[in-house]
């Protein structure tokens, strides 16, 4: 019993030490390319705000487009500028279908990932990690990632510095720290769980959802948003993503917002909404595990 005990606390920590900052501090030297270096914190862009919000917004569109069927009501909300862009979509994709008929005559909705696949060329999943005691991972599971592409998403709820973040910590190895100080709580379990879902709840207009909490669960809608679970690198497996940070611009369509897998824990709109996505550092095949750098220095 003692033994397996030990094993277990020893399991724990092995996932758990890359959070723990005086283990950090005391191993940076011994793992360099465990660590990615910034000069300065406006240069923490490996590709243009522009070029993401081009891929979520065509990726988004395609998901729309694929679950049309259950997105009368939310099209009945909007004006006919709304109504007439998707029309324009369904005429390109399905010629002498109109917006309405097609509401009826789609039957093979694809799964998400295969969405994925058929708009940016792969698809991500998780599965259990190489990593001996990583628990899962995320992989390439279709297709070739291209360098510079925007391969996941950081989910979570977004608190800014001065917000009560201690609680849904204890014992959370899923909180990513922003270069600013905002944090995103990327854990699907506990405490943070019912945050998120509760955040979800509170911001929903009717059927109009502000944010995605189905990576919550098994049946993700964002096959995107599963960047919680990439693993950190080591001296044996160098770095194939980096994080980059997003702040929704206000002119995101509403429609679209349903597929964010972030929500700010106030209800403060000052600030735009903060994301962290993950792009490719080199050509990344099918089957290869993702792997990032837990920690960026700032110079």
């Amino acid at each position: 019993m003692p033994g397996r005990l030990l094993r277990g606390l020893w399991q724990r920590w092995r996932r758990y030490k890359y959070r723990f900052v005086p283990w950090i501090a005391l191993n940076l030297n011994h793992n360099p390319r465990t660590v990615r270096y910034v000069p300065e914190e406006s240069k923490d862009k490996v590709i243009s705000d522009e070029d993401v919000l081009g891929t979520l917004l065509k990726v988004f569109q395609a998901l729309f487009i694929n679950d049309f069927n259950k997105q009368s009501d939310i099209l009945t909300m909007f004006p006919e500028t709304v109504k007439s862009k998707y029309h324009d979509l369904l005429s390109v994709q399905h010629p002498r279908v109109k917006l309405l008929e097609y509401r009826h005559q789609q039957q093979n909705i694809f799964k998400p990932e295969e969405i994925l696949y058929k708009t940016l060329g792969f698809s991500v999943a998780r599965a259990t990690s190489s990593l001996i005691s990583a628990g899962k991972g995320v992989f390439v599971t279709r297709g070739l990632v291209p360098k510079g592409a925007v391969v996941a998403m950081y989910p979570g709820t977004v608190y800014q510095k001065y917000e009560p973040i201690f609680f849904q910590s204890i014992g959370n190895p899923f909180i990513f720290r922003c270069l600013d100080g905002v944090l995103i709580d990327g854990n699907d379990k506990g405490i943070s769980k019912v945050v998120y879902r509760s955040c979800n709840g509170r911001d929903q207009l009717g059927p109009l959802k502000m944010s995605d909490s189905t990576w919550l669960t098994s049946e993700i809608c964002n096959p995107l948003a599963v960047g919680q679970y990439v693993n950190n690198c080591s001296n044996d497996r160098a770095a194939n993503v980096c994080y980059q940070e997003f702040d929704v611009p206000a002119v995101f369509p509403i429609e679209l917002k349903q597929y964010l897998p972030n929500i700010a824990y106030s209800c403060d709109k000052q600030s735009p909404l903060r994301c962290v996505i993950l792009v490719a550092l080199r050509d990344i095949k099918q089957g290869e595990e993702l792997f990032s750098n837990y920690y960026t220095i700032v110079s």
